[in-house]
């Protein structure tokens, strides 16, 4: 299965983008819902995370705590990747299987840190790469139009992320996200087609 990675900053239209290729007759696995799945009770990652950040990371009812579990590993490097070291791998696990078994003419797997999380050394089974790009200041006023949040909080969400030079350098497609959705359409019409002539190959 010939599978793209499709990543992207915060409030650079990532979804917008998977949404035109999945609308077109691709295969989309989303690493956002497999995080989100790998997590449920009885999972067996809820289990580890559980064990290892303690039982009030866990509501009442048994389901992940999400917003303890944030303030947990905000700013604490070495929780951060504890966490990582235990949902990570699985999420890359999930999304290779999914792909891989798609019954379309190419699959997209979304991954919004695919830099921050290794590129094409932690997915070598990703045959292309596309970025969704657009200029910080554009993705700062979406960013804050979007989720209603102030300034600081913006800054420091696009702060935590990997810069555009360094998701564009693993990208070997770019997508200019900076101007109307008629633009996005025809830049995901030119995916489309490209992808469907590499898978072919």
């Amino acid at each position: 299965m010939f599978c793209v990675g499709l990543t992207g900053g915060i409030a650079s239209g990532k979804s917008a983008l998977a949404d035109r290729l999945r609308a077109r007759g691709t295969f989309l696995a989303d690493a956002d819902i497999i995080a989100r799945e790998i997590v449920m009770p009885g999972q067996p990652a809820l289990a580890e995370i559980a064990a290892h950040f303690g039982s009030d990371v866990l509501q009442s009812d048994g389901s992940l705590d999400r917003a303890v579990l944030r303030q947990r590993v905000f700013g604490n490097l070495d929780e951060r990747r504890a966490l990582e070291a235990i949902t990570h791998p699985r999420i890359r696990a999930a999304l290779h299987d999914a792909c891989m078994t798609a019954a379309a003419p190419y699959a997209v797997a979304a991954i919004p840190l695919l830099a921050e999380g290794g590129g094409r050394t932690a997915y070598p089974w990703l045959d292309r790469i596309v970025v969704v790009d657009v200029p910080v200041e554009l993705q700062r006023a979406r960013l804050l139009a979007r989720d209603g949040i102030d300034a600081a909080l913006a800054d420091g969400m696009i702060a935590a992320q990997a810069t555009r030079a360094q998701r564009l350098a693993i990208a070997d497609d770019v997508v200019e996200n900076n101007g109307t959705l008629a633009a996005l359409d025809e830049a995901a019409d030119a995916l489309d087609r490209l992808y469907r002539g590499l898978a072919a190959l």
